[in-house]
């Protein structure tokens, strides 16, 4: 076992991080009420399965990751980069994967049971990442055929399957999660321009050949086109922070909960928690929330070797780079992708990876110190 543990990470880090979940907790058991008693005649039901399905397995590797040397992750690379690939392909086979009744297929059905693989992958895949950037030296980072091909081949793949999936918005969850890592182990500037216009390029031929994308993106840039069908959901949103003002209309007082507002509990729980806080105590949790963020990167900087530091890296971009799309598609300044809030919106898998995730920067942390 680690020396140290979970009580010898940083401590304000566990602090704020203690703070965020039990905050999203209290929010999700708001902006789930009406839609829990509606589908299951229990206003609770959805914070009772987060509490069972997300938080207390997320605990449980929170602790764990917390403890056991996270070096051990770096032996098994190879395997978790198949693990990555596995998961995201299961979705795909008759009988086990399922979309939910959504134009997405991420999900995977064990009885009554669902999991989404794809959150699964962005702690394996950054296991692999992680480890693969270890092992190569900066200029073997700044070498076109040593490092530029292999990253783009690996990264590749795992987008390519997001695709089939219809799943964009995990996707550029990874994409960043993996360019932060590869920019912090050494990878020259000019690569991330040369990234970027792909990404440009990937996307007007994702907008050509696909007329839900294409609907997306209008529908972002005009809502008011079409109020009732494609805008119905952005146009809510911002009604409900809107009509926030300034203190809120009151914990538990959101209008829009009440089946105006889509994934209530999930991709807009920021326009519920607009509503009810206001612009007050909402700009307080998003100081809290920032705070986290940047404790977690300080600790990333102050890591003990370079596999910690692309760890801690690698968790912290994919938490800021999902709060940053979810909260502006809430807000109108970024199309609506279905990523949800991370430590807030509903979903068990969700919760307890990235809890677990986050154990793994506790373990960081508590090396770091050590050292």
């Amino acid at each position: 076992m680690a020396e140290g543990g979970i009580f010898h990470g940083d401590k304000t880090f566990l602090a704020l991080l203690g703070g965020v979940v039990l905050l999203g907790l209290v929010l999700l058991a708001s902006a789930s009420g009406p839609l829990g008693f509606v589908k299951f005649h229990d206003s609770y039901y959805l914070l009772k399965h987060q509490l069972i399905f997300g938080f207390l397995p997320g605990m449980i590797g929170f602790i764990v990751a917390s403890r056991v040397p996270y070096s051990i992750f770096r032996r098994f690379a190879g395997i978790m980069l198949i693990v990555s690939l596995a998961l995201l392909l299961s979705v795909f086979i008759p009988g086990l994967g399922t979309d939910l009744g959504t134009f997405a297929k991420q999900w995977i059905a064990l009885g009554t049971f669902t999991l989404q693989p794809s959150e699964i992958v962005k702690l394996t895949f950054l296991f692999y990442i992680a480890a693969w950037m270890e092992k190569r030296t900066e200029r073997d980072l700044q070498d076109v055929h040593a490092g530029l091909i292999p990253f783009v081949i690996v990264l590749s793949v795992v987008m390519g399957i997001l695709l089939l999936q219809h799943d964009t918005g995990t996707l550029g969850i990874i994409v960043a999660m993996a360019l932060g890592v590869y920019f912090v182990a050494g990878a020259p500037i000019r690569y991330f321009f040369a990234f970027g216009g792909a990404g440009v390029v990937m996307f007007a031929l994702l907008l050509k050949f696909s007329a839900y994308r294409y609907a997306r993106l209008v529908t972002f840039l005009h809502p008011e086109l079409d109020p009732k069908g494609a805008g119905y959901h952005i146009n809510q949103a911002l009604l409900a922070i809107g009509s926030g003002g300034f203190l809120g209309r009151g914990y538990g007082h959101s209008l829009q909960k009440f089946q105006y507002l889509p994934e209530v509990a999930g991709d807009s729980i920021f326009a519920v928690i607009g509503e009810e806080l206001g612009f007050l105590l909402t700009t307080a949790f998003l100081v809290l929330y920032v705070t986290f963020l940047q404790r977690g990167f300080r600790i990333a900087a102050n890591a003990s070797d370079a596999f910690g530091r692309y760890l801690a890296t690698g968790v912290m971009c994919w938490i800021g780079a999902q709060t940053i799309v979810n909260i502006g598609a809430m807000v109108g300044i970024l199309p609506i992708t279905g990523v949800p809030l991370p430590l807030v919106s509903y979903g068990g898998t969700a919760l307890a990876v990235t809890l677990t995730a986050l154990g793994v920067v506790v373990n960081v942390s508590a090396h770091a110190k050590a050292a």
